[in-house]
């Protein structure tokens, strides 16, 4: 019952983090804020082909469909357990990747369905501090619990969700705020496993990268696949959906891999 307690009381935790700025970003997308950020709003903007005869909720079937997996694949990780010396701040750190990927799928999925200018923004913005996440996780495993604190933590969110404001000042601006985001993802990510890593956090970094990179050149090559038969139904765009569901699964067994030895050897050096 006392572990169900912690559970519970660690999930709630991680829950409040990511709602309340998920509320308030919500809240600002709906004012007149964004106006000028550029967006796609048609559905021309993806080489998939609408359904006229669907709901709009399913107009594209695979890039609306694949947000499941998005749910599933947050789910999956939100509920993982498998005992051991994991501890509080750890457990946090999971559960809080976890509901980002979870609340990410909803807006997605708004986006396919209303083509409007919040959830269009709404899913350029929380791109950021998911990648930002990473950065946060990876200090986390250097320092070790009894060194970590969560303010540099909340000023690394916070930075993280302010740089999309370089899309007000350039129609590139959220590229140039996301290529920042994803390279320092990885160089930490390097550097975590030549501190701390073996062979297999080594392939699951490579398979994360891998998935990263997937995730960016499929989307942008969307309408020249789309050329060819076989990127016609499930298109290059509906593949890099694939590629960062992908991403961010490997990123969590990474992470959690890494943290789980690194804490092991921690309690050792304690006995």
């Amino acid at each position: 019952m006392y572990i169900m307690y912690i559970w519970g009381r660690v999930m709630k935790s991680a829950l409040l983090h990511v709602l309340l700025p998920f509320a308030l970003c919500v809240a600002l997308a709906n004012t007149s804020l964004f106006d000028e950020v550029k967006v796609d709003l048609s559905y021309e903007h993806y080489a998939e082909r609408r359904v006229e005869y669907l709901p709009a909720f399913l107009a594209m079937p695979c890039n609306c469909l694949i947000n499941l997996a998005y749910i599933y694949m947050g789910l999956h990780w939100l509920l993982w357990y498998r005992g051991g010396n994991e501890t509080d701040q750890s457990r946090y750190m999971r559960q809080v990747f976890a509901f980002m990927a979870v609340f990410y799928a909803p807006v997605q999925w708004t986006r396919l369905a209303v083509l409007r200018r919040a959830p269009a923004v709404l899913d350029q913005w929380f791109t950021l501090p998911i990648f930002a996440w990473v950065p946060v996780w990876i200090g986390f495993i250097e320092r070790g619990p009894a060194k970590w604190r969560a303010s540099p933590a909340a000023a690394l969110e916070l930075c993280s969700l302010l740089s999309y404001g370089l899309a007000l000042a350039h129609e590139r601006g959220f590229e140039v705020a996301l290529g920042c985001h994803v390279g320092l993802a990885v160089y930490l990510g390097v550097r975590v496993q030549l501190a701390h890593g073996d062979g297999r956090t080594r392939g699951y970094l490579l398979l994360a990268t891998l998935s990263c990179a997937g995730f960016v050149v499929l989307k942008l090559l969307d309408h020249w696949l789309a050329r060819y038969r076989l990127f016609q139904r499930f298109t290059g765009h509906f593949w890099s959906k694939v590629c960062d569901v992908l991403q961010f699964h490997f990123s969590f067994c990474f992470l959690t891999t890494l943290t789980q030895r690194t804490q092991g050897k921690t309690a050792e050096q304690q006995e």
